[in-house]
């Protein structure tokens, strides 16, 4: 059995997330939006109305980056901002008719990019891959939560 410290799991995994990415982009160019665009607008979709910083979380983005997204997505017609009737230092982000127009497109996509790549990969196979990466994304979220105890030097 080799040793897990040999394993370049970490390349390995970031080349299967680049090259999803590389397929993704080149079959949604036609509808104009970029990755982080579509996962804005998609959250979006599932969740109208939220305020740009829960989407940043959402996200997992910096707050300034979305914004940026946001304004992009506006002045494409994909997203309004609405004002917050509880705050009015807040807004609301809200898909449009345009948008709504190009989700199934969207995810027709993703859910073909899914297909190709697990092509030849059996049901129990990619369930025990996702049971694997979910136990070691639990691992680095609970260093996460190591590294934040207060007093804590290394």
């Amino acid at each position: 059995m080799a040793n897990t410290e040999d394993i370049s799991f970490g390349y390995l995994l970031n080349d299967v997330t680049l090259l999803f990415r590389k397929h993704f982009d080149r079959r949604a160019v036609r509808f104009g939006l970029t990755r982080a665009q579509w996962r804005a607008t998609k959250m979006l979709y599932h969740r109208e109305g939220l305020r740009q910083t829960e989407l940043a979380e959402s996200l997992e983005m910096e707050p300034i980056a979305v914004g940026r997204v946001i304004d992009r997505l506006q002045a494409a017609g994909f997203v309004e901002r609405r004002a917050d009737p509880k705050d009015r230092r807040a807004w609301r982000l809200y898909t449009t008719e345009q948008a709504r127009g190009i989700i199934d497109g969207m995810e027709l996509i993703a859910r073909d990019l899914r297909r190709d790549a697990t092509a030849g990969i059996t049901h129990a196979e990619l369930t025990q891959a996702m049971t694997v990466l979910n136990r070691i994304k639990e691992n680095l979220q609970a260093l996460d939560a190591i590294d934040t105890v207060p007093g804590r030097d290394e």
